[in-house]
């Protein structure tokens, strides 16, 4: 049944609804609505300049309205009287082609058409730091190994109680928080759902996170490599596949009893998870593009050897089974957990091109590949023929326009409008004059 705002407005205590959306850099876009008016934001939508925020638009395009999706309506925990929702964008009575969310929906009803039903969960990293952004905030957060140091997430304990307490009073199911490997590091996971649910979450989260943590004196920062020499923030993904959406889901169709058929079914991967899986290593490189979305991406897959003694980041195209040196680990029956994407990448291109791989991987029965089970921080060089994942984001961007089947699954405009924007983010980068350039040119 789809959610009345006027009517969550009274019942709640709603005085301001922040419409929503996200564009293309992941940016987070709001207009502030009085609740007296969301009758007719709630049908109509509120009216944004398209060229304004990170999208392929022009300032002579008309207006861009995003029309709020009630389902995905949260109160504000720390600011009661305000209500977040999710909004898809449409011009001119049309979807917009690009916005994420829409991208996402697209997929969603496709794999749907298709019986089905894609569940996630993300593992969001990001680090406390001062609110310059140029160091950690906690000065006694030195250790050499300080992931779940104990001493030190107690010393933010304030912070990131409130962000769980706020999650718990949400009904999102978090169940671990812990300090990560890096000095200044946090991870707090919640419950698995449907990608768009997880999508919608975890925006949110971002937004609390940096929120609660500005309300402490602190900055939060989900930044791929903000530390050089420390181990930079993923955002891991755990997939599964089910046969209906929600609560109705009774059946995981990526799960089979473990065989020896073949090194996925040793795992216990069905055969379409076999092919999702094979998806997602087919189009690895390109994928990236999307996974690892900034230039400073590719400081963690690339990075060299860190102060706790690994990166936990995959350069190369490999899975596994237990063991969280590989792209992909395969922890259990049923799911697998890509290790690719970075905090930077995108709520629902995230999902959405996952989706798209795993699509893509099903109907052409793609395979995997060898599965290697060997600690490839260690022994990685041992290893022939796997892609090495890109090197920085030109290269990322590079495969994802030569791989013709993922970006027709994105969708041509989502597609041409992110390249374009993304090449234009990486000619104002090497354009830039940086210091190095003095260190190690001057004197030549």
């Amino acid at each position: 049944m789809t959610v009345d705002l006027a009517s969550y407005a009274k019942e709640k205590g709603i005085k301001y609804f922040m419409i929503s959306f996200t564009d293309l850099f992941g940016g987070q876009r709001a207009k502030l609505v009085p609740a007296q008016a969301i009758a007719d934001m709630q049908e109509d939508g509120a009216g944004f300049a398209g060229f304004a925020a990170w999208l392929d638009l022009t300032p002579a395009h008309p207006d861009m309205l995003a029309v709020p999706d009630p389902a995905s309506v949260i109160q504000l925990p720390w600011q009661p009287d305000v209500a977040w929702v999710a909004a898809n964008c449409v011009m001119e009575g049309k979807g917009v082609d690009q916005a994420p969310r829409n991208v996402l929906q697209r997929l969603i009803d496709e794999a749907a058409a298709e019986g089905m039903h894609v569940k996630t969960g993300v593992e969001a990293e990001y680090f406390l730091l001062t609110p310059d952004g140029n160091q950690i905030s906690d000065p006694f957060d030195t250790a050499e190994k300080p992931c779940y140091d104990q001493q030190a997430v107690m010393r933010r304990y304030d912070v990131v109680k409130e962000i769980c307490d706020y999650m718990l009073d949400l009904g999102w199911g978090p169940y671990q928080n812990d300090h990560e490997d890096a000095n200044g590091q946090f991870e707090m996971n919640w419950e698995f759902d449907d990608a768009m649910a997880t999508a919608d979450k975890h925006s949110f989260f971002k937004f609390m996170t940096k929120s609660v943590a500005e309300k402490h004196g602190y900055r939060a920062t989900f930044m791929p490599k903000p530390i050089a020499g420390l181990t930079g923030n993923g955002c891991h993904v755990h997939i599964s596949v089910w046969d209906k959406p929600g609560a109705a889901a009774k059946t995981n169709v990526f799960a089979t009893t473990p065989t020896s058929e073949n090194q996925a079914s040793e795992l216990g991967l069905s055969e379409n998870g076999r092919h999702f899986l094979g998806g997602i290593m087919k189009h690895a490189s390109a994928l990236a593009a999307i996974t690892n979305p900034t230039v400073n991406s590719y400081k963690r897959i690339n990075a060299p050897r860190t102060t706790s003694g690994a990166t936990w980041a995959p350069n190369t195209v490999t899975w596994t089974g237990n063991n969280r040196t590989h792209m992909v680990r395969v922890p259990g029956p049923g799911r697998f957990e890509l290790r690719l994407p970075d905090g930077a990448a995108n709520p629902y291109l995230l999902q959405a091109v996952i989706i798209a791989a795993g699509l893509d991987g099903i109907r052409s029965k793609a395979e995997p590949g060898k599965r290697h089970d060997i600690d490839m921080y260690a022994q990685g060089h041992s290893v022939r023929g796997a892609p090495k994942l890109p090197l920085n984001l030109l290269d990322a961007l590079r495969e994802y326009d030569k791989d013709k089947s993922l970006k027709a699954a994105m969708g041509d405009e989502f597609s041409a409008a992110y390249l374009k924007l993304k090449q234009q983010e990486w000619n104002s980068f090497v354009s830039h004059f940086t210091q190095w350039e003095k260190d190690n040119t001057l004197d030549i």
